[in-house]
């Protein structure tokens, strides 16, 4: 149950961040509050931020390029 819910962490952070670096122009400043969103989790199961919110604080991170080749 952890695993899958860190699972599902991971997941809408990463698009988040995805989706927040697209729009340089509506990018969120530190401190600001990130926009709601609804991301695919394990199993498709939707999984939004605000639920995640309510459990506890979010950290949005990304890893760019990390295991590619280029």
């Amino acid at each position: 149950m952890q695993r899958t819910r860190l699972l599902a962490v991971g997941v809408a952070a990463g698009l988040a961040a995805a989706v927040l670096l697209a729009a340089p122009t509506n990018a969120v400043q530190v401190g600001e509050k990130a926009p709601d969103f609804t991301v695919a989790g394990p199993g498709n199961k939707p999984v939004k931020l605000d639920d995640l919110l309510g459990k506890g604080p979010v950290v949005v991170y990304t890893i760019i390029q990390a295991f590619s080749a280029t």
